[in-house]
């Protein structure tokens, strides 16, 4: 732990009440000019401090961003956040750069975190829309030890990790559409892009990269996107605390992660057909140039959609986009 991080425990411990420049002095073992100057860092960052001559330092608030310090503060996780953070506050592509750090050897657990992103992607290169300090755009690295057909299911892993938290934070009725949105009243809260390396018949690394509409007001989203996306704030009507939802998740994560890793993924399938409804639904599925219409018979452990038309015709769609009919 860094000086500013200790620092930081020491002022956010006495939250409210002056701690002198003596004490902080003798605590770090640094001197006065040098706890200024880390008070005045942590100012620059957002958080809330007095200092008053005679008195000290007193800790009043934390800003709404997600910083490292904030992210690991009472996080409950062995490894997803407790190594790197990489934070920034605009970035073109959350994914792209854990792509980097994971082709540098950055470990498992480490993160991407930014406030905004500029280049920010769906599947397919669809654009993912993001407004600075709203929403959560964060990318993950992994190195699962699976085999590379077997990754997709960690975009389905990620999905109920996602969908968990969200009914725990807003008691709200969270579903998943497949493959990899969460929905809240048929409107879209949350997308998942996974991508994966590998070497031979093995996986390197996987980066899963998740966006969340967190505080967005309903009239920030775009003319094009307004009547099929939402956001916590929009449906509970006040605003999420953004770090709180990420820690929460994280830990979920992990949870989900271990789980997979250690007893395979049936449990992990179980819960994912349960958040989900397109089971047994009639659906159309728009493919490359094509659409399948029929009934959804099942959602293997790889991800892919059982689909029989209605000639009988058994099909298994790995990607598409679903439109549901029995509306």
């Amino acid at each position: 732990m860094s000086t500013r991080e200790k620092l930081l425990v020491l002022l956010r411990e006495h939250t409210g009440d002056f701690v002198s420049g003596a004490a902080l002095t003798e605590i770090l073992g640094v001197s006065r000019a040098a706890v200024s100057k880390h008070v005045a860092a942590l100012k620059q960052q957002g958080y809330a401090i007095t200092a008053s001559s005679g008195k000290g330092y007193m800790f009043r608030d934390t800003p709404d961003l997600l910083l490292p310090d904030e992210i690991r503060h009472g996080l409950a996780t062995r490894v997803f956040g407790q190594g790197i953070i990489d934070y920034h506050e605009m970035i073109g592509s959350t994914n792209d750069r854990a792509k980097e750090l994971a082709a540098q050897g950055s470990a498992e657990g480490s993160l991407v975190v930014s406030e905004d992103q500029n280049r920010g992607r769906g599947r397919k290169g669809r654009t993912w829309f993001s407004t600075a300090s709203h929403g959560i755009c964060i990318s993950m690295i992994l190195r699962p030890s699976m085999n590379p057909s077997e990754a997709s299911r960690i975009t389905l892993m990620t999905a109920v990790a996602l969908a968990e938290t969200f009914r725990d934070i807003t008691g709200l009725e969270v579903t998943i559409k497949w493959p990899n949105d969460i929905l809240i009243r048929g409107r879209k809260l949350s997308g998942i892009l996974t991508e994966m390396s590998m070497e031979m018949d093995r996986v390197d690394y996987v980066v899963v990269g998740v966006g969340v509409n967190v505080n967005n007001p309903a009239d920030h989203f775009p003319a094009e996107v307004r009547d099929i996306a939402t956001s916590l704030a929009v449906e509970t009507g006040h605003a999420v605390s953004r770090v709180d939802l990420l820690r929460q998740f994280l830990a979920r994560f992990e949870s989900c992660y271990a789980l997979v890793e250690g007893q395979g993924f049936s449990q992990i399938m179980k819960r994912w057909k349960a958040l989900s409804d397109i089971i047994g639904r009639t659906v159309a599925v728009d493919l490359i140039g094509s659409r399948i219409q029929g009934r959804v018979e099942d959602v293997d452990e790889t991800g892919v959609l059982v689909l029989r038309d209605g000639d009988g015709q058994v099909h298994r769609v790995i990607s598409g986009d679903v439109l549901l009919q029995d509306l």
